[in-house]
């Protein structure tokens, strides 16, 4: 770049930035969205990495299912440093009363917390906490359970059969984020109180962890690979601090993605604003382009002059973008950081910054180099012939143009947490833009045809969308696809929605009971009967045996889950639940072979969760090992079950024929659909012959579900708002642009015979096409988008929410139309003389 155009540009820029705003908003937009989902993504990874200690309550954390640790295995991890032990399991509180409700109970020994500390109210420290009360246990329990139960502090409550006096008021344990979700209120105690109440009986649904403060000389991972050495074959689970919380990890990766994804889309619809911008402005300084290049300024000096001038303009609007993006975590954080699930550390974070600085940098040189192009080629007899429409060639523009677009989809798929899907995801945004495009020229060329039959205002408007700078061409594709991305949001928000407040309370049962002995399976269906007033039905009531296992052999060979899709080992590298059963359950979903006869006594046969069974390409006959109760069982595969995991039925992955078990002592697990007063009977009336059993309301968990969701839902809807805005701001753009040729062609009109009232009809008639347009394909994109999603990835029932369809296609129709009634004022607000004195 020669220093006589970095002069000429310094000159123009001292004009102002007047035809530039929208470029400057339109980038502002796109990279403040970008910079601020990264940084509210690093604050809050940030704050996991400064508690990870506190978070995982140690150095090392070691847990096994339904057994407790050896002495042997003891001896070994107090020798590493520092122990603390904690076991949980589920257990029903029952009030004086007769009130009950099911709670978290967790008992602890040794020196916890290891790290961090657990906070209270009503006790000076967690020791006088948990100091008991003659023969009940001393215990800090949540502020819900007192009020469910109608205590208070001093108060004794029954867990199962363990009385246990509530002494404080648990608010905090620094390791609750890496334990995840309660079903109940969380209670905290001795671990004697949960020995003696028999919550610690091996085969029963409970978890023992062991966490560890290194001494000083052990590193974690090293000394993890020596537990897993001197423990081979143990099912430990095994989490050093830099995994202290590894699903909030996955969870905030992908929300960055998603909230940054918006931002880059956001960026291509803003891309027509830049596009239209810089058209715009090269078009008004087209006497003074003419008049270089006829005075012999080279084409390198005018691209060179007004790249100069669009890097200064661009760097302008990532720079106020960065400065959003970097101002609305901290925002966040002075809002609601003590309401936070997750610790976060706002601060203005580099990396972030860089890669939203990054982004818009690339989709301004995608956007605004054509045109350039174009104004450089053009010859001067063109230009003062007010023409600058001339045949784009290839050249050092559009090959930098190409570049930068191909730098922009690929700085989102490597910056992506699965290329994969970032891959799909740009490739689907780049489809769905060409193909608003494709659709907003066809509609062009449609009203170019129908005006021919329209008359009056109609075919003024008709005339206007069929021209060659129709609004139908330039803001019809960003307006579409910010209306695509709101529909797709909305569509799976309404299944989602559905999926928890319609279908699973049809479909779902009311109640679940856990932990039901075996053995007095016929005595608790009794109970369950008399409470319920009614016979029992298949249709209402099933009792299974519960208990847990793996596949470890397919097809005699030892199943190697390193070479499984990652989300399909679930049923080979973990225990999951299974169950035994005789006779065909209700909705058993059978997708291939058959049950097995209710009495059948053969050899073992199992029915299998089809996507279970096409992980290792299992089929019908084929032999699997199942690891049960410490032992292997050899089995056929006698079904494949399409498994509707939280419906009323059998909803196993993995079902065995009863003989395979017999003489093993087990526990039972039933569900039930039931009303309201049904519930709090059932409840009651075990509290004396089974206070062991575990009594879970579906409904108030799909009650919390819904809360929770909605809250989720407004934030998601307000983050992809902004690539609808994205449009508008095009929408604004395009009106911009034709602002002088809209005041010529109205004082026209004027002077023709029409009437103000034509005149506004036409121009509201033409953009209220354009978002209706716009509008319709982009809920057709949406529609298209989220389908799969819901059916595919979620498995849900496909649910639309016809309401918010509508009011997506109003609100685009009725903006768009505002968007020209305001066009029309601005061009009617001259007078006809003065505006054709100008030509």
């Amino acid at each position: 770049m020669t220093p006589l155009a970095a002069r000429f540009a310094a000159r123009e820029l001292r004009a102002g930035v007047r035809g530039f705003r929208i470029f400057l908003a339109c980038l502002a937009l796109g990279v403040a969205a970008i910079a601020a989902a990264g940084s509210t993504a690093e604050a809050f990874r940030q704050g996991l990495a400064s508690q990870a200690r506190e978070i995982l309550g140690g150095d090392l954390s070691i847990t096994v299912q339904q057994r407790r640790f050896s002495p042997k295995e003891r001896a070994y991890f107090a020798s590493l440093g520092r122990v603390s032990v904690a076991a949980a399991n589920r257990a029903m509180a029952e009030a004086p009363s007769g009130e009950r409700r099911l709670v978290d109970l967790r008992g602890i020994e040794g020196d916890y917390p290891l790290a961090g500390k657990v906070t209270l109210n009503g006790a000076p420290s967690l020791a006088a906490a948990l100091t008991p009360d003659g023969d009940a246990w001393g215990a800090a329990v949540e502020q819900s359970l007192l009020d469910r139960l109608h205590l208070k502090l001093g108060d004794r409550f029954l867990a199962g059969n363990v009385p246990i006096v509530a002494r404080a008021v648990l608010l905090e344990e620094p390791d609750r984020l890496a334990r995840g979700f309660a079903l109940g209120p969380r209670v905290l105690t001795r671990m004697g109180a949960l020995q003696a109440g028999g919550f610690l009986t091996p085969g029963l649904p409970f978890g023992e962890t062991v966490r560890i403060a290194l001494r000083p000389g052990l590193k974690p991972k090293p000394t993890m690979a020596a537990i897993k050495k001197a423990f081979p074959g143990e099912a430990f689970r095994i989490r050093e601090r830099d995994d202290a919380a590894p699903g909030v990890n996955r969870v905030i990766d992908q929300l960055e993605y998603f909230l940054g994804f918006i931002g880059l889309a956001s960026l291509v619809a803003g891309g027509l604003g830049v596009f239209g911008a810089v058209s715009a402005y090269l078009e008004a300084r087209k006497p003074a382009i003419a008049t270089l290049k006829a005075l012999g300024a080279q084409g390198a000096l005018i691209r060179d002059l007004y790249l100069i001038q669009i890097g200064v303009l661009a760097a302008l609007g990532v720079a106020i973008g960065l400065a959003a993006g970097a101002a609305a975590p901290l925002l966040l954080g002075a809002i609601v950081r003590d309401k936070l699930p997750v610790p976060a550390l706002f601060a203005v974070y580099p990396w972030p910054l860089a890669k939203a600085a990054a982004f818009g940098l690339l989709s301004a040189a995608a956007f605004s180099l054509a045109p350039l192009a174009r104004a450089r080629a053009t010859p001067p007899a063109s230009l003062f012939r007010s023409d600058l429409a001339g045949a784009l060639r290839l050249g050092p523009e559009i090959i930098g143009a190409g570049l930068a677009a191909a730098g922009l989809a690929a700085l989102a798929i490597v910056t992506a947490p699965t290329p994969l899907a970032a891959g799909i995801m740009i490739g689907g945004v780049a489809g769905a833009f060409l193909l608003l495009w494709a659709l907003g020229s066809g509609a062009a060329r449609a009203a170019g045809r129908a005006r021919v039959a329209a008359r009056g205002p109609m075919r003024i408007g008709l005339a206007n969308l069929a021209g060659p700078r129709s609004a139908a061409r330039t803001a019809a594709p960003a307006i579409g696809l910010g209306v695509g991305l709101l529909a797709a949001v909305v569509l799976i928000q309404s299944s989602l929605l559905a999926e928890v407040t319609e279908v699973a309370p049809q479909t779902a049962p009311a109640l679940v009971f856990t932990d039901i002995p075996g053995d007095r399976a016929a005595e608790f269906d009794a109970v369950v009967r008399r409470a319920f007033g009614q016979p029992l039905t298949r249709d209402t009531y099933l009792r299974v045996p519960f208990l847990t296992g793996r596949i470890v052999k397919v097809r005699g060979r030892q199943v190697d889950t390193k070479r499984l899709v990652q989300s399909e080992r679930w049923a080979y590298d973990n225990d999951v639940s299974l169950s035994a059963i005789g006779p065909e359950p209700p909705n058993p979903g059978i997708t291939d072979g058959g049950w097995w006869p209710a009495n059948y006594a053969g050899p073992p046969l199992v029915a299998l969760d089809e996507d279970v069974a096409g992980a290792t390409d299992l089929k019908i006959g084929q032999s699997v090992t199942l690891s049960i109760l410490g032992r292997d069982i050899d089995a056929r595969v006698a079904a494949l079950r399409k498994v509707e995991f939280g419906s009323f039925g059998a909803s196993f992955a993995l079902v065995i024929s009863p003989d395979a078990l017999a003489g093993a002592h087990l526990h039972d697990v039933a569900i039930a659909k039931a009303s309201r007063p049904q519930e709090q009977r059932v409840i009651r009336a075990l509290a004396g012959p089974f206070p062991q059993v575990n009594v879970i309301s579906v409904r108030e968990q799909l009650e919390a579900a819904t809360e929770l969701f909605d809250r989720v839902a407004l934030a998601v809807r307000g983050a992809a708002a902004v690539a609808a805005l994205a449009g508008l701001l095009v929408l604004a753009g395009a009106i911009a642009a034709r602002a002088r040729e809209r005041t010529r062609e109205a004082a026209t009109l004027k002077v023709l015979g029409a009437s103000r009232a034509q005149i506004l009809a036409a121009y509201v008639l033409e953009y209220g096409a354009v978002g209706a347009i716009a509008g319709a394909a982009g809920v057709a994109l949406g529609y298209a988008a989220a389908w799969p999603v819901v059916v595919k990835v979620f498995k849900i029932h496909w649910s639309v929410d016809w309401a918010g369809v509508g009011a997506l296609l109003a609100g685009a129709a009725a903006l768009a139309a505002i968007g020209g009634l305001l066009a029309a004022f601005q061009a009617l607000s001259k007078r006809p003389a003065a505006a054709l004195r100008t030509e």
